[in-house]
């Protein structure tokens, strides 16, 4: 995403979220707790906006995704929004589908980590939600269940049919979208869908550690390692191994490269400035 913006500044406050940053650690909460953090159109349209308005400042290193109360994300509210769709024409059916495509861009684009801290049930977009971040972190009270088709949809929404294959492989893939029956943690680590599984009660707060120690880390080193992560996963060999040279040239002509020589002739850690 790009830096250069207009005369907008930072949204002060959010409706649909609760948002709090501590040194360069954006911690974004879904706050419905009695609806399970179950999304509204309004939640959907938050999380797109700050996603966006969060990257083109580059002063944030890494944000954690959250959900209050007994579990991560339920997925889209029955009634705000199954029940709104059902009186939408195709045009406003696209717009909203669309929008919740672009909040799994924006997480997938965004140049910092995402870690998704999760318990309880991660389920339809929220499940998704949790799948688009680089890390998921959960303990053992966390299942996935990828539930579109229990709705009559199809299993690939919101990126879920591109992103799900990478992660688990096709053959996982494709039980998980076409049954949308729940995984439970110890199987979810099992086929990769967990990145570090905690004991219990313990997610958010190895997020919050996992955070910091990217927070700390060189910045920039790994907006481009998630960068390349994203576009290389449909391209050939040879333009993968083209575009990590060129990479890995503009790298190598930042401070964090000279900074680290710097550091390991000196025999100190390095100060990472993140450029």
């Amino acid at each position: 995403m790009s830096p250069f913006i207009g005369s907008a500044t930072r949204t002060p406050r959010w409706e649909h979220l609760r948002v709090d940053e501590t040194d360069a650690v954006v911690t974004v909460t879904l706050a419905r707790p009695d609806k399970l953090n179950a999304l509204t159109f309004g939640a959907y349209a938050d999380l797109r906006d700050l996603l966006a308005e969060l990257s083109r400042e580059r002063s944030v290193r890494a944000l954690v995704l959250a959900g209050e109360g007994r579990g991560f994300c339920s997925g889209g509210d029955v009634d705000e929004i199954i029940g709104a769709t059902l009186s939408m024409d195709t045009a406003q059916l696209l717009d909203f589908n669309r929008m919740t495509g672009q909040v799994v861009r924006a997480i997938r684009e965004c140049p910092f980590p995402v870690i998704a801290a999760v318990h309880g049930v991660a389920a339809g977009a929220g499940a998704v939600l949790a799948l688009a971040a680089d890390f998921r972190v959960a303990d053992p009270s966390a299942r996935f269940a990828f539930l579109f088709t229990r709705v009559g949809l199809s299993g690939g929404d919101m990126g879920a049919a591109y992103l799900l294959p990478r992660v688990v492989g096709l053959g996982h893939a494709t039980r998980l979208l076409m049954l949308g029956d729940p995984v439970r943690a110890p199987e979810a680590e099992r086929i990769g869908l967990i990145s570090e599984l905690t004991d219990e009660g313990r997610a958010d707060e190895a997020a919050q550690i996992l955070a910091r120690r990217l927070a700390e880390g060189p910045a920039l080193a790994y907006a481009q390692t998630k960068a390349l992560l994203t576009a290389e996963l449909d391209m050939p060999l040879a333009a993968s191994v083209e575009l990590d040279a060129s990479t890995q040239a503009l790298l190598m002509n930042g401070e964090d490269y000279t900074e680290f020589h710097a550091a390991f002739t000196e025999k100190r850690p390095p100060k990472w400035s993140g450029r």
